[in-house]
């Protein structure tokens, strides 16, 4: 019997013209098999620490950073795995490609994926809701990968109260992303920056090596295309 393997992929900042400069695609996955455990581990961590709903990036504040601390720890001791991809919205042409954003959206999440699907596996995807054109997106992204990979046996969207990993998804994908656009306003967000830094010995400024796989960061460069 092959493996499976479980993603759970978040976006941020990712619409066109939002103001933001960079757009970013990420997930956190785990082999299907330890995914209870993993779940487990981090209910447990929240009951310890009294912490209450979603985990989000947005929530990181003083009094959470003992939480999101052992939270960090915890993805580093496991085999959970991070890759995002991140994208400068100034380079944006889609009119040079003949495709519009969601055309985009689907190519950047093929970027995402394809070097980590393995054809002797199984692959789940879920993606977070968004909006209600989240289901729409979810049926062209699907119909997109699945041209090239068979062994995706499941791409469906979740709301992401429904799923540790999905907020541990937006936790570390707002790290990137509070790293990258240079803001430093809450003590709190730092430090965790700084810890993931130190677990990484990487900046998370620049991409890391194609062949990191704990926690994989690739600046996309569009004058390559796309």
């Amino acid at each position: 019997m092959g493996k499976t393997f479980n993603f759970y992929c978040d976006e941020s900042t990712h619409i066109e013209n939002d103001g933001h400069p960079y757009m970013i695609l990420s997930y956190v996955s785990t082999p299907y098999h330890y995914l209870k455990s993993h779940n487990q581990r981090i209910r447990e961590m929240k009951i310890r620490h009294h912490y209450i709903g979603e985990m989000k990036w947005s929530k990181l504040s003083k009094s959470q950073y003992p939480f999101y601390s052992d939270l960090i720890d915890y993805f580093f001791s496991s085999e959970l795995q991070f890759r995002a991809i991140i994208i400068d919205k100034a380079q944006l042409n889609h009119t040079a490609h003949n495709q519009s954003h969601n055309d985009f959206y689907d190519k950047m999440y093929y970027q995402l994926l394809n070097k980590k699907i393995h054809p002797h596996y199984d692959y789940n995807i879920y993606l977070d809701i968004k909006d209600t054109h989240s289901y729409e997106k979810a049926k062209s992204l699907k119909s997109y990968l699945c041209r090239d990979y068979q062994s995706v046996r499941n791409l469906q969207i979740i709301r992401s109260y429904e799923s540790e990993l999905m907020q541990l998804t937006d936790v570390l994908m707002g790290a990137l992303n509070y790293k990258i656009r240079g803001l430093n306003r809450v003590t709190a967000k730092n430090n965790i920056i700084a810890k993931i830094e130190k677990h990484t010995q990487h900046n998370l400024t620049r991409s890391t090596s194609r062949d990191e796989d704990k926690f994989n960061l690739f600046f996309i460069d569009l004058s390559h295309g796309f």
